[in-house]
């Protein structure tokens, strides 16, 4: 059984908007997946610029981490939104766990193969004949598995996991390394003096959608005004983020994870907004957080193919469109 106050006590920083005024805020926890970064930054953002509050909420982030555990935590009830994924939220169908995926702010997942820019690597392809692949095993299981099955060069002999340490691949050539291209391309840059080339797996067939807002079925059917305005002040933060004055989200940003860096943020926004990892498809003409039904299904028709997932599953348990694809903030955009 998970320990949430051990978990809450282990080190997760807490931001939250105190908010005045003669309406109350509802109160609601939204929990990252990793620490706070650019790729969470319209959800600092609308903290930090008062837009959840002017939507009659008061928002805490708690961020993820190497040790975290909010996807646990909201499975328990002791957050009310996650930042998901697909995988995970098709899994959750097959094994009867009561997720609800609302809203998906990445069109575009930024998983990335990095691979020295004189190895000779054209095309995607071509990175079958690196030395040695360099993922993590979640990598090596969902995305992996796609690329054996679209690029069957590749092959399991060649896996090596990934430690998040890129040292390996600086020193072998040869090589390739998974990573964000909004963060382990500018860390190899910094680190060894080159920029890697990058090759979105996004760009070449592989297409999940990416940092979700994931609730309990539950919560969402006792509570679905909350998660819809939780929803549209999100995107109104994202497009303020990427369009507007960042400078107090990316302070509150800083302020959780100390680490962070202005080049870093820097770079993860600018990539964001040259690959259209927010902005592109389905989200140019509905708007930011915009998911449909054959996405959803062609992935699942995709990873099942591969073996992921069982014949069978009725994705529409996984999510609900009821607040997206309605245009929210795109007068936003300068």
């Amino acid at each position: 059984m998970v320990d949430f106050n051990k978990i809450l006590a282990a080190g997760l920083v807490t931001l939250a908007l105190g908010t005045t005024g003669a309406v109350a805020q509802d109160k609601v926890s939204y929990g990252t997946n990793w620490l706070a970064q650019a790729e969470h930054g319209g959800f600092y953002q609308a903290v930090a610029d008062g837009t959840y509050a002017k939507y009659g909420l008061e928002v805490t982030i708690r961020q993820g981490g190497p040790q975290g555990a909010n996807r646990s935590l909201l499975i328990g009830g002791q957050i009310d939104f996650y930042m998901g994924g697909m995988t995970t939220a098709i899994d959750a169908v097959k094994e009867g766990i009561p997720t609800l995926t609302i809203a998906s702010i990445f069109q575009k997942d930024p998983q990335v193969l990095m691979a020295h820019p004189d190895a000779g690597f054209e095309k995607f392809e071509d990175l079958a004949g690196a030395s040695k692949y360099i993922l993590s095993k979640d990598g090596f299981i969902s995305y992996f598995s796609w690329m054996k099955s679209a690029y069957p060069a590749f092959v399991d002999e060649k896996f090596e996991p990934y430690t998040f340490n890129p040292a390996p691949f600086i020193a072998d050539k040869m090589s390739i390394q998974q990573g964000y291209v909004t963060s382990e391309p500018l860390e190899i840059e910094r680190q060894a003096g080159f920029k890697p080339q990058e090759f979105l797996l996004a760009d070449n067939g592989f297409a999940p959608y990416s940092t979700t807002i994931e609730v309990m079925k539950p919560w969402y059917d006792a509570n679905q005004d909350v998660a819809k305005r939780f929803v549209e002040a999100s995107i109104i933060g994202w497009y303020n983020y990427l369009y507007g004055d960042n400078a107090a989200a990316n302070a509150l940003i800083k302020t959780d994870n100390p680490d962070m860096t202005d080049e870093q943020i820097a770079f993860g926004i600018a990539k964001m907004k040259e690959l259209g990892i927010v902005v592109s498809g389905d989200a140019e003409a509905n708007g930011i957080g915009c998911m449909t039904a054959d996405r959803w299904n062609g992935f699942y028709e995709q990873m099942k193919a591969v073996g992921l997932f069982p014949e069978g599953l009725d994705v529409s348990q996984a999510y609900s469109l009821d607040n997206v694809c309605q245009g929210v903030g795109k007068d936003l955009v300068k």
